[in-house]
């Protein structure tokens, strides 16, 4: 699972340095929270974002939805902090190198999380179809062209309230 704040760079010109850091430490204590109580792993911090992984499907798209539900309790605290994020997720077997995430897998959570829409879950087919069973919906995205890939990614959307 990748996470991505929405607008990071303009975020950075619009309140300064300092003051992005709001966002990222906002981002990082939910995300954080959230993959505590989900039993998922920090893999990396990537700057404005992060990638987690987890023993299930089920698992990470449960964060994911918990993850985007928190935030938008955070902005109607905080309307100072729109604080908004794409999350991307794929499941598969990823190599595993000095407690870091590598391959096809990851590079596809990394692009689902790109082409996801703000406040979206954008998960690889493969994802939804492990959780068929456990109570998550989602809403066929058809395929889409991803940038590395030469087939064109079947893609769902969670729907948050998951």
């Amino acid at each position: 699972m990748f996470t991505d704040i929405v607008g990071s760079t303009e975020l950075t010109q619009q309140f300064g340095d300092e003051g992005a850091m709001l966002f990222v430490d906002a981002h990082d204590a939910i995300v954080r929270d959230a993959l505590a109580q989900c039993e998922g792993r920090e893999v990396k911090h990537t700057g404005d974002g992060i990638m987690a992984s987890f023993i299930s499907a089920a698992a990470a798209v449960r964060c994911a939805c918990r993850i985007q539900a928190a935030l938008a309790e955070h902005r109607q605290a905080n309307p100072d902090i729109p604080l908004e994020v794409r999350i991307g997720i794929a499941a598969g077997e990823p190599v595993e190198k000095r407690n870091d995430l590598f391959g096809s897998t990851v590079q596809l959570a990394a692009r689902l999380c790109g082409h996801a829409e703000i406040g979206q879950v954008l998960v690889s087919n493969v994802v939804a179809e492990l959780c068929d069973g456990k109570g998550i919906d989602f809403d066929d995205r058809g395929h889409t062209q991803l940038k590395g890939f030469k087939q064109p990614v079947h893609a769902k959307a969670a729907l948050v309230a998951c």
